[in-house]
């Protein structure tokens, strides 16, 4: 096959060689034998190889003379070196592809060979990455070449700088000392910036993983939401704190007051008292203060036993861990915060409660309320009623008579000096119900005389009578100290004091907070024990009564809280809303027109069209009309038609309002609420500022027309001059109806005199009758002489008036003559259309009055299609928003709420509610202490 294809080739290259020889030939014309070597050609035969190889042997030995062979031509010599490097290549060519397919074979089976002897590499298939990994192995090592990369650019960047020192004789230690400085500083920075890249995003790929598993918690419980809520058994102690709970806002007409358990902490301002509750909870859970006042508000407390220690405000659902010092901090950041927004109009404390819960392991199941300590003298910056809000605020939480007074006594004062004594003693005079515990005995043991410390522990020194005595050690007067370091110190006071270990001085389970804890506690659960079942019978009394009260007095309505109230009001709102969308185009068309003229109608009357009426002639009234309207739009008008728009807007949903309220389903309870809203979203909503810019254009287009196109736009124009001039008109009467004076007829029917001024007024008027009567196309004021003249035939009828008198009632009187002239011509122009059209501005009836409001009426057209679409568009959308804003926020508002809906319905519909949630929270946590028993 490869001996073939050569001879195949060679064939082909001879012919190539004969055809180039002949075009060689016959392209150089410097050739003299031409035509000899054409005849030799010929004689040797076409293209035999004999021919071919004379020709060739003639060709070599052209240059040789001793042979006697003549030269040959250059061309012919150019042609033979091409025939030899054509066939040289050919050769060439056959070699390369004889070789190359039988390398190819005898390589095939040598690799076959060779793989044959291989071993098994099947186990690198699972060593070596595959897909996902292989990617990430390769970015990795793309990540690497980069940093390589990097490290290189900066070696060359260090070489650099040495390099420039070295340039710059910089050879001094100092200098070199300082390059190295700089240099290390570098590397730290650069060190550290990658240690926070790496941190970072360690934390955001941890906070992705919380994100995704959270998402899925979400999911999972919003589709078993209720299963899950029957699932979830609330603690006892929580039972009985949301019961607390719920009587913090209950306010009763019945004088019913609450009387369940609860530890109440009173004690002086810094005797420790917040303290030793921290004890209790076992966490610093309140901010602290030096000699400040810090605790401004109550603070109830439910300490519950859980797995976790763990803190929560009753109104939030975050969680902060009591094992986490950032989140102790956050924590009392927002207990300070709370006490001091709690507390409002100039006052100092407040009785706002504010409740929150601590789980924890070893914590002992109880309700504790701290309450501000109470004082002796006012500071300056306190008001200036806080000594006596603090007295009876403690008193109040006394009172309880199933109370347990936690009171809270300085062991490092004089025991005189205490101000808690005497109001415990005067709510508990009998002990029944109060523990006394002494604090700071670490320093009582220093200052202090023993024995007085042995007096006040066995209740010998004061008169007040507790259930028992017990003293603890509440920290070492540092602020960074956690609870066990505090706690761990007090068992150490404890065991190594001397006064507390001699004989007969106090029980050992008198002291630590533990023991207090306990004993706490224990007393705490008895009471509600012993209380719990009263309470419910009352709370089970006022309930029956309040329903009676309802039926007799509300019959056939249900009884519905402020809340349920709100959402029904909110609903009917949201309907007028949505009936303002569906309200017609034409209605809106009307409403808007109608508004616009009556705020445009004053301006044109009394800028433009009055002042360009009087001024004489017909072209001169065209030139000001133009001049005034082009700055009338270019300036006011836009505003104007805004707020033209807007007031229709607000007119079209209070009408809607007014119409819901003549409904027979109408509820008189929510009107207040609606106007309130209504009002609130209205002062809020604003036209968007682009309307304006887009009007300008639309209003100044519109005012270039100034033909008249066809007969029923000039009929509707003539008719829209006669409506407006005759209100005019009307109010021009009413004007002079005032200042003249009733008529005669009214005067007789109606038993009413002139007054002198009117007298005055109608003497004046008079003669200027007579002048608009000889001239009646006089100009808007009067000459000096017309003054004069009046004035004197006034005072031959004993009436002296001055001449701004006069022009005051000359004012009204021009202007009714000059209306009743421009309805005249109005008149005249209704049937003028057809010479209008054909004289223009040169027509014998003068119609620039219809003109002009032709053009105002089109100008109102425009502007009212373009005011319609942005309202249906845009504007009632935007007041939709604002009016579901107002409703949100009226919704978290409770004042406001309180405000808006109230009246003896409301009221006792809320007690009521009340009541019966707290009956109900009641009975249930009974039966669950019946089980626990």
């Amino acid at each position: 096959m490869l001996r073939i294809y050569q001879n195949s080739y060679r064939r082909t290259a001879r012919k190539a060689v004969v055809y180039s020889t002949k075009v060689a030939c016959c392209n150089h014309s410097t050739l003299c034998n031409i035509t000899g070597h054409q005849r030799s050609s010929r004689g040797h035969g076409n293209g035999s190889s004999n021919g071919n190889g004379r020709h060739h042997e003639e060709f070599l030995l052209a240059g040789n003379p001793a042979r006697g062979w003549q030269m040959p031509p250059p061309s012919r010599g150019y042609g033979m070196l091409v025939v030899r490097i054509l066939r040289g290549a050919l050769k060439l060519r056959y070699l390369v592809l004889g070789g190359a397919i039988g390398g190819g074979v005898s390589l095939s089976k040598k690799y076959e060979d060779w793989k044959e002897g291989l071993p098994d590499m099947k186990w690198l298939q699972d060593a070596l990455p595959q897909g996902e990994r292989w990617s990430q192995f390769s970015q990795n090592l793309i990540e690497v070449g980069s940093l390589v990369k990097t490290a290189i650019d900066i070696a060359k960047e260090d070489l650099k700088a040495k390099t420039t020192v070295a340039a710059l004789g910089i050879t001094t230690d100092e200098s070199r000392k300082k390059y190295e400085k700089l240099q290390s500083q570098v590397e730290t920075l650069q060190t550290e910036i990658m240690n926070v890249q790496i941190k970072y995003q360690k934390e955001l790929e941890k906070m992705e993983k919380e994100n995704r598993e959270l998402r899925q918690q979400f999911l999972i419980l919003k589709t078993n939401k209720r299963t899950t809520a029957k699932k979830i058994k609330k603690s006892l102690i929580d039972m009985y704190s949301e019961v607390l709970d719920e009587l913090s806002g209950y306010d009763t007409g019945y004088t019913m007051a609450d009387h369940l358990p609860r530890v109440v902490v009173v004690g002086d301002q810094s005797s420790g008292k917040t303290s030793v509750l921290e004890s209790i909870a076992k966490a610093r859970i309140f901010p602290r203060g030096s000699g400040e006042m810090m605790t401004r508000a109550p603070v109830k407390v439910t300490l519950a036993e859980g797995p976790y220690h763990v803190a929560q405000f009753r109104d939030s659902e975050r969680e902060y861990d009591l094992t986490k010092e950032s989140d102790l901090a956050e924590l009392r950041r927002e207990v300070e915060f709370r006490m001091r927004a709690s507390v409002r109009g100039g006052k100092t404390v407040s009785n706002e409660v504010i409740a929150m819960t601590v789980k924890g392991p070893g914590l002992q199941r109880m309700v504790l309320v701290d309450l501000p300590g109470i004082i002796s003298t006012m500071t300056v910056d306190m008001a200036s009623d806080t000594k006596d809000s603090i007295h009876q605020m403690t008193k109040h939480y006394m009172s309880n008579p199933n109370a347990i007074i936690l009171c809270i006594q300085d062991g490092s004062v004089d025991a005189e000096r205490s101000n808690v004594t005497d109001l415990v003693m005067q709510c508990d005079p009998l002990g029944r119900r109060t523990i006394f515990v002494l604090t700071k005995v670490d320093l009582a043991e220093e200052l202090a005389d023993p024995d007085r410390i042995r007096k006040i522990l066995s209740g010998k020194l004061f008169p007040m009578k507790a259930l028992g005595y017990y003293a603890v050690v509440t920290g070492r007067g540092r602020k960074d100290d956690s609870i066990d370091a505090i706690r761990q110190y007090e068992e150490d006071f404890f065991k190594n004091s001397k006064l507390f270990h001699r004989r007969g001085v106090i029980m050992p389970h008198q002291v630590t907070s533990r023991n207090l804890s306990l004993a706490v506690s224990d007393r705490f659960w008895k009471m509600v024990r012993e209380t719990i079942e009263q309470q419910a019978d009352a709370f089970k009394a006022t309930r029956f009564n309040l329903e009676t009260e309802w039926k007799n007095n509300f019959p056939r309505l249900r009884e519905s809280g402020r809340d349920e109230l709100f959402d029904k009001a909110k609903g009917e709102i949201l309907d007028e809303v949505v009936t303002l969308s569906q309200i017609s185009a034409k209605k809106w068309d009307d409403a808007l027109t109608s508004k616009l003229w009556e705020k445009l109608s004053n301006y044109v009357f009394e800028n433009i069209y009055l002042p360009a009426a009087q001024s004489g002639s017909q072209n001169s009234f065209n030139t000001m009309v133009d001049i005034k309207l082009r700055q009338w739009a270019e300036q006011a008008l836009p505003a104007k038609s805004v707020e033209a728009g807007w007031e229709a807007l607000q007119n079209e949903f209070l009408s809607l309002m007014d119409r819901a309220k003549k409904s027979q389903d109408h509820d008189g309870i929510f009107d207040h609420l609606k106007a309130a809203v209504v009002d609130e979203a209205i002062r809020r909503h604003s036209w968007e500022d682009k309307a304006i810019d887009m009007l300008r254009v639309i209003q100044l287009n519109t005012l270039e027309d100034r033909f008249v196109h066809d007969k029923s736009e000039w009929d509707q124009a003539v008719k829209f001059l006669e409506t407006s001039v005759n209100a005019k008109l009307v109010q021009t009467e009413e004007t002079l109806g005032q200042m003249f004076g009733p008529g005669q007829w009214r005067r007789l029917t109606h038993w009413q005199y002139l007054t002198q001024d009117q007298q005055k007024r109608r003497s004046v008027k008079g003669e200027l009758d007579k002048i608009l009567k000889n001239d009646s196309k006089h100009l808007p004021t009067l000459s000096y002489d017309e003054l004069t003249t009046v004035r004197k035939n006034l005072q031959r009828d004993n009436v002296d008036v001055d001449t701004d008198y006069i022009r005051q009632t000359w004012f009204p009187v021009y202007r009714k003559h000059f209306l009743q002239q421009a309805l005249q011509r109005a008149r005249d122009c209704r049937k003028a259309y057809y010479l209008y059209t054909q004289q223009g501005a040169e027509c014998e009836i003068s119609c620039s009055d219809v003109v002009l409001f032709w053009r105002i009426q089109q100008v109102i057209k425009i502007t009212g299609n373009a005011l319609r679409q942005q309202v249906i568009n845009r504007e009632a959308r935007r007041l939709d928003k604002e009016i579901k804003a107002v409703l949100d926020e009226f919704s978290d508002d409770e004042e406001k709420k309180a405000h808006l809906l109230t009246g003896k319905r409301v009221l006792l519909a809320e007690e009521l509610i009340k009541v019966r949630q707290i009956q109900e929270k009641l009975e249930e946590f009974i039966n669950s202490l019946n089980q626990e028993k």
